[in-house]
């Protein structure tokens, strides 16, 4: 992955601008990504008088091979595609999120790992109250759950009992009103849940807290990275809207809810 972010460097650099560019493009996801990706494209449109971007999101939609039909300009996911070129722009941190009330702060990924796949059932194992542990999942069709999953080494091994909620404000109520919820969110919506005053608390992994400089080291392992994935041939548009979304205006509008990808 490392490699596929300095290759994206060199081939969109950062202080490219998008001056003059005038037509249209077509966006296509399904995620969390949509506001960050909505308040590009408009900055963008109004940088560039003339533009036009439309935003296809919807959970049903299979974005990748809308730009391989020629049907979408981009995909906004978490992961590459051998056919199509990918920009990475951001980290999206995932927060592991219990009760605030839960005495569980800390665990490693492996205990992690052992909770959604169902091996831990009570959180007397991690040192917590004597209660059943009581699983919330992501869609399974989901960047973030494909993220989570990818990060942990635990593909397609999550278990059945786990209840599925799809957004993050959904996991958050739930969570903060259940002493037993375990469950996982970007990190953006967890930090902005802890300034709001919503009784959840992020675990501490393998000794790292989930914030932006660990996401951005490494140190914290749950993160995933926001990818723009587009086709091969050239096309001016694209390459200058792919351009200002890692100059410095585009990471500030990335950093409302994601790492940065840029310093």
């Amino acid at each position: 992955m490392l490699s596929l972010f300095v290759v994206a460097c060199a081939l969109v650099p950062r202080s490219a601008t998008s001056a003059g560019v005038s037509g249209g493009m077509v966006i296509a996801g399904y995620g969390p990504e949509r506001p960050v990706i909505e308040k590009l494209a408009r900055a963008f449109e109004k940088s560039n008088p003339g533009s036009a971007i439309d935003i296809r999101w919807d959970r049903n939609l299979k974005a990748i091979d809308l730009v391989k039909a020629g049907q979408a300009h981009v995909a906004v996911t978490g992961e590459g595609d051998s056919e199509l070129t990918a920009t990475p722009i951001a980290w999206d941190g995932i927060a592991v999120i219990v009760n605030f009330s839960n005495p569980v702060k800390e665990v490693s990924s492996r205990q992690v790992s052992a909770l959604f796949t169902g091996k831990v059932k009570s959180w007397s194992e991690l040192g917590g109250a004597d209660a059943r542990v009581q699983l919330i999942r992501r869609p399974q069709n989901g960047n973030l759950n494909a993220g989570f999953e990818k990060s942990l080494g635990i593909i397609g091994k999550v278990s059945n009992s786990a209840k599925v909620i799809r957004s993050d404000q959904k996991a958050l109520s739930e969570v903060g009103g259940n002493l037993s919820a375990v469950s996982y969110i970007s990190l953006g919506a967890a930090l902005e849940a802890l300034q709001y005053g919503i009784p959840i608390r992020t675990l501490i992994i393998d000794r790292a807290e989930a914030a932006e400089p660990t996401v951005k080291d490494g140190r914290y392992i749950l993160r995933r990275p926001v990818l723009l994935l587009a086709g091969k041939e050239p096309n001016a548009f694209r390459k200058a809207f792919l351009a200002f979304a890692l100059s410095k205006e585009g990471q500030k509008i990335v950093d409302e809810l994601f790492v940065p990808f840029s310093p």
